[in-house]
């Protein structure tokens, strides 16, 4: 109860604060390229129900048809504003919609689309009992995920065997020690990590 009225009061304040942020960015985006000022995807969450995740567009329309990953903070997908909204993770700050209507938490495991959690194991979709998050011990150790995805022959191969498990045993470590206080110190690791880049 105590994590969610957070999530909903953070969220709201957070969303009331960033509205001229916002503003801004969507401008920005309007006139950098061509296509929408949001981009949402399906993705997985609680108890395996479905939901719509939202973020600012940082690719060029229909990108999400080649390939559901990104491989390096330069894939030939990404539009020049979505490069740095990207670095500073900032295009996942609508997300904190997500959090507010109760699709997601600030602090859980990232939710993950259909296809790959098709791939989980029965031990691995336990991280599917919790409210998926904006930020979790995954997105720490994982921060510049898409480099190291570049410098991989297969992308797609290695995020499958070597870089989701990793990512999913961190989670399940969360699901099964997450308490309030360590979700205050994902939150300020998060920050500190963003602010360090």
């Amino acid at each position: 109860m105590i994590k969610r009225v957070f999530d909903i009061c953070f969220s709201l304040v957070m969303l009331f604060i960033l509205a001229p942020l916002f503003l801004f960015i969507s401008a920005l985006i309007v006139f950098d390229s061509r296509g929408g000022i949001f981009f949402n995807q399906i993705r997985v969450g609680r108890n395996q129900k479905e939901f719509k995740l939202w973020k600012f567009r940082t690719m060029r329309p229909m990108s999400e048809a080649t390939s559901k990953i990104t491989i390096g903070a330069r894939d030939a997908r990404i539009t020049n504003i979505g490069y740095h909204l990207r670095k500073y993770k900032v295009d996942e700050l609508p997300q904190l919609w997500n959090v507010l209507i109760g699709d997601m938490s600030l602090v859980g495991p990232r939710p993950e689309v259909p296809f790959y959690v098709a791939l989980y194991t029965d031990e691995q979709k336990k991280v599917l009992s919790v409210r998926p998050g904006l930020t979790d011990y995954a997105s720490l150790k994982y921060f510049n995920e898409s480099e190291l995805l570049a410098q991989a022959s297969d992308p797609q191969k290695v995020y499958i065997e070597e870089v989701m498990p990793a990512k999913l045993s961190l989670n399940l470590h969360y699901v099964m020690k997450n308490s309030f206080v360590s979700d205050l110190q994902i939150i300020w690791k998060t920050v500190q990590r963003i602010f360090s880049t």
